[in-house]
């Protein structure tokens, strides 16, 4: 579960099946909303599991993020999240991430990793991004580590470069 799960009032007591996080989501939930209320009272009852994922794992899904362009967006919870999901889907789980997180969507699904939304849509097609300079129009690779354009200092944008509908 993505820490978008109990910000959209994901209620963890609503369904039966084992339910993961990771220790990030913990550090990204506000000790006075409501969410955090529902997060803490989960994992103090044992309906939530907290769990870190193998490094193997956070290196896979990184090196997914990358390829999909979405990496400069993904938070360390992100990827702990997805690293988590397909830690237990080799040990023979079938984990869906509870997400509202495109970026997160979208990486799952590059790495054959379900996904539902809470609060929106979700994604209808797997984005490869690329960015931008929307003032000199220089492409730099989704890796890019800096925001803005080394030759003029503009702030960079992000466009698709390629688009896959999802299957429905």
């Amino acid at each position: 579960m993505d820490t978008s799960a109990f910000v959209a009032s994901f209620d963890p007591f609503s369904i039966s099946e084992e339910q993961y996080t990771v220790p990030a989501v913990r550090k990204e939930m506000s000790g006075i909303s409501m969410a955090w209320v529902r997060f803490k009272t989960a994992v103090e009852s044992g309906k939530l599991r907290i769990k870190t994922p193998e490094r193997m794992f956070m290196n896979k899904a990184k090196a997914s993020a990358t390829f999909v362009g979405d990496a400069f967006f993904l938070s360390e919870a992100d990827l702990q999240v997805l690293a988590l999901a397909l830690q237990l889907k080799t040990q023979g789980y079938s984990p869906l991430i509870a997400t509202d997180d495109y970026s997160i969507q979208n990486v799952a699904d590059q790495m054959g990793i379900e996904f539902a939304s809470l609060a929106t849509f979700g994604i209808r097609f797997r984005v490869q991004w690329m960015r931008y300079c929307p003032a000199c129009y220089k492409r730099y690779p989704s890796n890019y580590k800096f925001n803005t354009c080394k030759i003029c200092g503009t702030k960079l944008k992000r466009k698709p470069l390629r688009k896959k509908l999802l299957k429905q």
